[in-house]
């Protein structure tokens, strides 16, 4: 059997384990743009703090370790074409510009994402960067040595993580975003605000529901300017987003309209023998039921997984995923599942929540924190399809634990009434689990009884 595989991050790299291990007599050919396998991205803010000491560090698998094993590793290689039906892939060194035609049995595309780039006057200019691999934390590193002032384009999880890690370093920091707050897509309001607060004590400018229309500059960037004011910048990082690196398969397989290809719960794609897993494609969001695009290490991985367990025939569904994410922002630790209030509106959910803002250990303790924790679910059905945490302490893996519970399309009853343990070193006797499903059930009883008062009026 011959499998061909685009990239080789994290989808293609759990995918190439796998294969190893399952089948064999495989033979493996392997084409990447870069010159190295399964970086981190994540780690890129830790590596700008001085946290990570060696990028190194970032990687979990090597060229070297595969090729060991048998592995054809066609590094700094770009696929020019695929043919899916005639299962023929074309491909370019990128050092020798030599092309070359290839054939498989499978094709496994995990060509994963690239960040968004808008057409932005000045992008071209010297130190407006992008943050996505190796070769541009390398240069994220080597171009802020001497930079002042700098500038983080993008409100996401990676530009905060970056806001907080220049400002470490002692730059002047402005975090430009067009939304009103940070973070908006993975938290409400309640739980950005603090951060946002945080922020702004460190001496951080937030300049959000601005829109940058370009950067100035004779060679090097010098200003960003916005629809409502400029900013000096010695460095700029954009962390806009990202996007499906999936135009090479355009017209040929089925995608969402953002470019994501569609597959099915055996991640193969809408042509027989063709896979695709990671940020290069959709998948199955449990909390609306339908495909979307949820570009994290943690899914990639799973999928990249899956594809190998079903290259030969299908044995094991992909259960879905909830997006589940954590982060960690000076002091505040934040974790979330599922979708957030507003988020479950857009998607045309009837929705409501229940919140709490409590000690999670017995007032007797004499060390205690405060923990935020937030509960989305359907007014109909009572399904759990979202949860955030926030607080000082260590709190996230309570969102682990709520993920479990959307997967199995968990009510707010049952989460309630489900065992954990008490133990005044960890908790009170209702945990804070129990008790914000217990609150969502108490607003629900408080619905319900004004409901049959209306109707007892209208009798």
């Amino acid at each position: 059997m011959k499998v061909a595989v685009i990239g080789c991050t994290h989808a293609g790299t759990a995918a190439i384990n796998n294969i190893l291990n399952l089948y064999p007599d495989a033979q493996i050919n392997v084409f990447e743009k870069n010159d190295n396998v399964s970086f981190l991205s994540c780690g890129i803010a830790l590596y700008v703090g001085g946290v990570v000491k060696d990028a190194n560090g970032l990687f979990y698998a090597s060229v070297e370790q595969f090729e060991s094993l048998g592995v054809h590793m066609h590094m700094n290689h770009e696929v020019m074409a695929c043919d899916v039906d005639g299962k023929q892939i074309q491909a370019r060194d990128m050092k020798t510009d030599e092309t070359k035609n290839y054939s498989y049995d499978k094709l496994i595309i995990t060509s994963g994402s690239w960040p968004v780039t808008p057409p932005i006057p000045g992008s071209d200019l010297e130190n407006v960067l992008l943050c996505k691999n190796f070769d541009h934390a390398k240069e994220i590193i080597k171009r802020s040595e001497s930079a002042r002032n700098v500038v983080v384009v993008g409100a996401g999880y990676i530009g905060v993580e970056l806001v907080e890690a220049f400002e470490e370093n002692g730059k002047n920091v402005t975090l430009i975003d067009s939304e009103e707050r940070i973070l908006n897509r993975y938290l409400d309001d309640s739980f950005t605000a603090p951060v946002e607060t945080t922020f702004k004590q460190r001496g951080i400018d937030l300049a959000l529901g601005r829109t940058v229309s370009e950067f100035e500059g004779t060679h090097a960037v010098k200003k960003v300017i916005t629809d409502k004011g400029e900013y000096n910048a010695d460095l700029v990082v954009m962390c806009i987003g990202f996007r499906p690196n999936t135009g090479l398969f355009k017209g040929q397989l089925d995608m969402l309209g953002n470019g994501a290809i569609i597959v099915d719960e055996y991640m193969q794609t809408s042509v027989k023998d063709v896979y695709a897993a990671g940020d290069c494609c959709a998948v199955t969001n449990n909390a609306t039921k339908k495909p979307a695009y949820i570009p994290l290490a943690t899914n990639a991985v799973r999928m990249g997984t899956l594809v190998a367990h079903n290259l030969v025939r299908p044995v094991l569904e992909h259960p879905g995923t909830q997006g589940t994410s954590g982060l960690k922002i000076y002091n505040h630790n934040i974790a979330s599942t599922g979708l957030t209030e507003s988020a479950a509106k857009l998607a045309g959910l009837s929705v409501d929540s229940a919140s709490i803002v409590d000690n999670y250990r017995p007032e007797f303790m004499p060390e205690n924190a405060v923990i935020q924790l937030k509960l989305v679910y359907e007014t109909e059905t009572h399904r759990i399809v979202g949860a955030q945490v926030i607080s000082d302490a260590d709190f996230t893996q309570a969102i682990n634990t709520i993920s479990v519970g959307i997967a199995n399309n968990m009510t707010i009853e049952q989460l309630a009434l489900t065992d954990f343990f008490f133990q005044p070193h960890y908790n009170k006797p209702i945990n804070f689990i129990n008790q914000v499903a217990m609150e969502a059930m108490e607003a629900m009883a408080k619905e319900t009884g004004k409901i049959k008062k209306q109707e007892a009026v209208l009798v």
